[in-house]
């Protein structure tokens, strides 16, 4: 690359004065750069050159460009801002301030930091993500100077190590990639995505390039024939637009291709692998456009989306369509104007063409609404780590958009639920929410809101607060980290007596569940980063911390059987489970009837005369009043497969209609099987449920109990042994 290929591009957009202003600008930073080279063996001013070649393609102001030439000077060759500020002035010098505390911050541990003794990796790319969206608010030039430069290194990416090349793929994938969407940057957004897709799976990398090579020449005779016979139908309505084919990323292929083959559809039922996209001057025309394409194909039902009228966060703006073409070849139109196009590709970078010609972007606020809410929810984070969690869940996932009564539109994260809304309304309306409707029915409150539906949230005069329930993730109430902080908020302020108590109770039922007697509540306090059990417990009692996070702690911990004495020297026939038997090679196993273990339960084996080894529950009934102690061995559960195993629940509730339904549904909802169920009624109008069902881990053993404890009328609910025996 040379300074003309930048002065090129600049020159269609920048006067002359700036391009002679650019020019020093690259003449200093190639002066200050002179002998340095690159790991890829190039000059070190091929990368900074690079950066403002990419925002020049964004038609960016020449401030930026110039920051950009620049960004690497003060830390590379030692020249300080107040000499660039002398130079350039206080605006250049600003942004290659910001850029370069970005550059130290590093956005995410390298692989060193990771490895390095008490490193604790996830923190500081949480503090280093918190910090970098916060300087956005200052000056959004910075980032896209930061993802331009983030564009190039990945484009540059096969110099690195291979250990290193994948972990910032990674990074690329879960932060720049969707950062540069919400920004709306589709340009960069998906070239980022294909590149980090190359080295983080590059086996389906290449198998989705090979697929798009093989079809390319029938794709592209296929669109230059449709495009033909719209060009003509347009003249023929006196319609003047531009058509271009529209390609489709690679990664975007693949993500279709996965939600395609759990349908059992092909790689060819993608129908907007194939694309036109048509840009016309004016939105009459956008919709007179649209109207012809329908009257001349098919329209496939439920495909046509108005973001014209609905725009989305980041200002995208176009009408979608698709058609079946020709008979019987599925294929997307999209309509737009030429100014919709510009910010379709470069989003919000797209404001600074409008404030350097003298024009203001009206709609430039509301583009970056998200960043204003995103820097609100900051103030209220406990920590960094928290702060992260809300960006990947609230910010950077997929986006639904809903009515408030008044006809106020707001974006949730996909999955988002009815107390998701209220509180992204107002914390007193998620507080005090009891009920909801969806387009004026009613709806639960676990109901996961769709696309323009009118939402209308029911309260309750009392100060009564939210449910604890909704903190419970397998329960699905809430999806958004923003909600979750405010009832935590709410749940906090209670007496914290109550929360002890509420934290001891759910602890003690959950080691019930699970099949555990004792714990060492301080360990595990410690384990959980808390100063101590009290703490602990609080935080059990007003949700901050699940009992399914703790009872998968536990597990994890116990992944090595705690009773073990003799090996046993033997035959090797194949083992019929997935259970090892420790310092003996393969032995023939089954699982004890008595006790039924899953994996994940502490298990233990019994040498048996003529059957192998008998797995049981290290807590089993028999083991425990084994006399001939000589004939326990030590197992594991080896290699996971996917096996099913016998599990029994007990459950007391009070008599109903309807009871046996809402088990069956919940347990069907988790895609489990019922082997058997049984009921008994109580003299005191209560009833008795024994089930066993066909269970795969103890974790979602226990993902099935809290779900059916949530279910009205359920008063109790334990493991048991085909015994009758109760855990714990």
């Amino acid at each position: 690359m040379e300074f003309a290929d930048l002065k090129e591009k600049a020159s269609k957009y920048l006067p002359p004065e700036k391009l002679v202003f650019l020019e020093e600008a690259y003449n200093y930073a190639a002066a200050a750069h002179t002998g340095q080279m690159r790991k890829s063996g190039e000059p070190f001013i091929e990368h900074p050159l690079n950066v403002a070649i990419t925002l020049a393609d964004l038609q960016l102001d020449s401030a930026t460009l110039a920051a950009a030439l620049l960004h690497d000077v003060p830390e590379d060759a030692h020249i300080s801002l107040e000499q660039i500020e002398k130079k350039f002035g206080a605006d250049v010098a600003k942004l290659v301030d910001g850029v370069t505390k970005l550059s130290k911050l590093a956005l995410g541990p390298g692989i060193e930091d990771a490895r390095r003794p008490g490193g604790n990796a996830s923190l500081r790319q949480a503090e280093n993500l918190r910090k970098m969206l916060v300087a956005m608010s200052e000056d959004l030039r910075v980032v896209f100077i930061k993802l331009a430069d983030r564009f190039h290194n990945m484009r540059t990416l096969q110099a690195l190590s291979a250990e290193k090349r994948r972990s910032i793929a990674k990074e690329t994938m879960e932060i720049y990639a969707p950062l540069a969407h919400r920004l709306g940057i589709w340009e960069l957004k998906w070239q980022l995505e294909d590149l980090a897709f190359r080295y983080l799976d590059p086996r389906h990398y290449r198998q989705v390039a090979n697929l798009v090579d093989s079809k390319l020449a029938q794709r592209k005779n296929y669109i230059e024939h449709v495009s033909a016979i719209l060009q003509s139908e347009f003249e023929k309505n006196g319609l003047k637009v531009e058509l271009s084919g529209r390609p489709k990323h690679l990664y975007s292929i693949y993500q279709k291709m996965e939600k395609y083959a759990s349908q059992g559809k092909q790689f060819e039922d993608i129908y907007d692998v194939l694309a036109l996209r048509v840009l016309v001057n004016d939105i009459p025309d956008c919709y007179h456009a649209i109207g012809i394409v329908h009257s001349l194909w098919h329209p496939i039902p439920g495909a046509f989306d108005d973001y014209i009228a609905n725009p989305k966060p980041n200002g995208y703006q176009s009408l979608h369509t698709a058609v079946m073409s020709l008979g019987t070849t599925p294929l997307e139109v999209q309509v737009r104007t030429y100014q919709m196009h510009h910010i379709a590709e470069y989003g919000v970078a797209a404001h600074w063409r409008y404030k350097t010609a003298g024009k203001e972007d009206v709609n430039f606020e509301d583009r970056i609404g998200w960043l204003r809410q995103l820097i609100e929810w900051h103030r209220d984070m406990r920590g960094a780590e928290e702060f992260l969690e809300s960006v990947k869940t609230d910010i950077f996932n997929d986006q639904v958009f809903v009515f408030t009564p008044k006809g106020e539109i707001k974006d949730l994260a996909k999955g988002a639920t009815p107390i998701d809304f209220a509180y992204r309304i107002h914390t007193e309306l998620g507080n005090r929410c009891i009920g909801a409707k969806a387009n004026g029915r009613l709806v639960p409150l676990d109901y996961q809101l769709k696309n323009g539906e009118v939402v209308e949230i029911v309260t309750t005069k009392k100060d009564r607060g939210p449910s604890r329930d909704w903190l419970n993730a397998n329960m699905g109430y809430i999806k958004t980290h923003h909600a979750r902080e405010k009832i935590l908020a709410w749940f906090k302020k209670q007496e914290r007596t109550e929360n002890l108590e509420r934290g001891r109770e759910l602890l003690e039922k959950e080691l019930k569940h699970i099949g555990i007697k004792t714990v060492d509540r301080e360990a595990l306090a410690k384990a959980f980063k808390y100063e101590n059990a009290d703490e602990f417990l609080a935080a059990i009692g007003y949700g901050a911390v699940s009992v399914h996070q703790v009872s998968m702690k536990l597990l994890s911990q116990q992944e090595q059987p705690r009773v073990i004495t003799p090996t046993v020297q033997t035959a090797k026939p194949s083992s019929q489970s997935s259970v090892s038997v420790m310092g003996t090679g393969s032995l023939l196993t089954n699982i004890a009837k008595c006790c039924n273990p899953v994996p994940g339960d502490d298990i233990i084996g019994y040498v048996t005369r003529n059957r192998g080894v008998t797995v049981h529950r290290q807590d089993c009934h028999n083991i425990l009043h084994e006399e001939e102690k000589e004939r326990l061995v030590s197992v594991d559960w080896g290699i996971p497969k996917e096996e099913l195993y016998p599990a029994s629940i007990r459950m007391q509730a009070w008599d109903r209609v309807g009871l046996v339904r809402d088990i069956s549904t919940m347990v069907a909802e988790e895609k489990i099987s019922i082997l058997s169920m049984t009921v008994t009624e109580n003299d005191d109008k209560t009833t008795t449920l024994a089930m066993t069902a066909q269970i795969k881990s103890l974790s979602q053993l226990t993902r099935l109990m809290a779900k059916l404890e949530g279910i009205r009328g359920i008063i109790s609910i334990s493991r048991v042994g085909a015994d009758g025996s109760r855990s714990g």
